[in-house]
């Protein structure tokens, strides 16, 4: 399933020239069938012309000419980093604060393998995502554009949002990683928003790979 995921989202971007994220940035989840099940029917409505696939370099005009709101359903650790100005913002997924032995468990085996090396806390699907939505925009014919840093995340969203009733719906295809400085003028934030899901020991490799490519230059 993540290999089809990985190469239908390949197939939407293959004209762009932006790098892909230095990092490896996939968040652990609970839930894992839940959300393949929540990425295939995301997949199926963008395909099928449900969901309309938006590239980075095109958001601009969704957002300023054709009515979209930016729906930005990263989780808040990822958004302190970098957002863009004026975005709309529900996370899917939410840190998971339970302790029981079993779930202890996972969150040692996920730090291990994953969450020193990214920073990415262990999650849970968020279950009140739909209805934070609702609260935010409660109009349901506006246009949403969702949006998350590697574009899987959002995918799943599109899928919940479309079953609970919102159905002009865009996706940003790529995710913030693939967007370039311009896509998106104004960004708060201390980060670059492409590098804004990097976190954890990743995030010191990449300051060091940036400084020696400034390094370079001079």
């Amino acid at each position: 399933m993540a290999i089809q995921l990985n190469h239908f989202q390949s197939s939407l971007l293959k004209q762009e020239k932006q790098p892909k994220p230095l990092f490896f940035t996939s968040s652990k989840t609970k839930n894992f069938g839940v959300n393949t099940a929540a990425s295939s029917s995301g997949q199926q409505l963008i395909q099928s012309g449900e969901v309309k696939p938006i590239l980075p370099k095109d958001a601009a005009t969704a957002l300023n000419s054709e009515g979209f709101k930016l729906l930005d359903i990263r989780p808040q650790w990822e958004r302190e980093k970098a957002y863009v100005k004026g975005s709309l913002h529900v996370p899917l997924f939410v840190k998971d604060m339970d302790n029981s032995p079993i779930t202890l468990l996972k969150k040692w085996v996920h730090f291990g393998y994953i969450g020193l090396w990214t920073g990415q806390n262990f999650t849970m699907i968020n279950p009140n995502f739909v209805q934070e939505v609702e609260a935010t925009l409660p109009d349901k014919d506006a246009k949403l554009l969702v949006a998350c840093g590697e574009g899987l995340r959002s995918m799943m969203a599109t899928s919940k949002l479309y079953e609970g009733g919102y159905k002009n719906l865009g996706w940003l295809a790529g995710g913030f990683n693939r967007a370039a400085d311009s896509d998106f003028p104004e960004i708060e934030g201390p980060e670059k928003l492409q590098y804004a899901t990097i976190g954890g020991v990743s995030y010191y490799f990449l300051q060091l790979l940036l400084l020696l490519q400034a390094v370079g230059k001079e």
